[in-house]
């Protein structure tokens, strides 16, 4: 038998929701602000230029986050059965390709001036009648700009677990993690001030790297539920819960044997297909497979799609832990 669940989410998920869509946009908001005022002091230093293009590349998360949940919205079709929630996982892939390609563009790019011995140029500059040293402004900017990420990274962890939401969670944590990119930035600059030339392009290739392992952990990340592998917690290399819960469930019920299941993980829900061995197939009835389908899928929301199969023996890779 099978069952798709209502769309609407319980109401600690809705507010999770808004909180989580309001947080992105003052990410926007923040990120904007930024990325102008690093353009505006960046001057010829490699490592502000990286920083600027880095920041430049962390719209795409929150951006992705929005658009994906505009489509998943979306009702189901005849056309799109399954719904819109996958929109969510190629709005990550997508991302993710975006943080992997200009990474590696970023690395190539500040190994050549490294290699090049390419020695950026720090002046003084004229604010007000005072002089003063370019560097200084860079690196105000720099530190100014690392403590709202680190904010709203820790803001964004709690709603993106509540909706098991991967663009969200993955988001937070380069969030939080952004105060390393502008360390590095920070000690590029004050090396050049010193007279260490090649801080700079140290500084650059240590962004560099730090944008391309953004790019390889949120590639991976998508690409594992696009491909349709089994669910793992939010976070974690640990197997999800749910499919483990499925089947104690069903084991917990006086007519079945054995219980098995496949759990598909579609953006921030999960499809389940279930198979249950009768212990007298010959009196199974349709009422007690309708129970059951609807007892899984009152377990937990991200339960969306549930379809419950009687076999004689279960099929080969199922998820057969509780």
């Amino acid at each position: 038998m099978t069952v798709v669940q209502r769309e609407r989410m319980p109401g600690a998920q809705q507010r999770a929701l808004k909180r989580a869509i309001m947080l992105t946009w003052l990410t926007l908001g923040y990120l904007v602000i930024d990325t102008t005022l690093l353009f505006l002091v960046k001057g010829n230093s490699q490592a502000m230029q990286v920083a600027w293009i880095q920041d430049l590349l962390a719209l795409v998360p929150p951006l992705s986050f929005l658009v994906g949940t505009r489509v998943l919205a979306r009702r189901a079709s005849k056309r799109f059965p399954y719904g819109f929630h996958q929109a969510m996982d190629v709005s990550h892939f997508l991302s993710a390709t975006a943080l992997l390609g200009f990474g590696g563009f970023l690395f190539v790019q500040s190994a050549m001036s490294l290699l090049n011995a390419q020695r950026p140029d720090i002046g003084l500059m004229v604010i007000f009648g005072f002089e003063i040293w370019h560097g200084w402004l860079m690196v105000a900017v720099l530190v100014a700009g690392a403590i709202p990420p680190l904010i709203l990274g820790r803001m964004k962890i709690e709603p993106a677990k509540q909706l098991h939401n991967k663009v969200l969670f993955t988001d937070s944590k380069m969030n939080k993690a952004d105060w390393t990119s502008s360390l590095a930035a920070v000690v590029g600059v004050l090396g050049v001030g010193v007279g260490i030339w090649w801080a700079d392009a140290v500084a650059a290739i240590i962004i560099s790297l730090d944008i391309l392992w953004d790019g390889i952990r949120n590639l991976w990340a998508s690409l594992s539920s696009l491909i349709d592998s089994t669910p793992d917690a939010l976070g974690e290399s640990k197997p999800h819960p749910l499919p483990a819960q499925v089947n104690r469930y069903l084991l917990g019920l006086s007519w079945v044997k054995e219980a098995g299941c496949r759990v598909r993980e579609e953006g921030q829900v999960f499809h389940v297909e279930a198979f249950v061995v009768p212990t007298h197939p010959e009196t199974i009835a349709v009422d007690s497979l309708i129970k059951a389908r609807d007892g899984c899928r009152e377990l937990d929301w991200k339960i969306y799609d549930v379809v419950v199969a009687p076999v004689d023996e279960l099929p080969g890779l199922l998820t057969t832990d509780t």
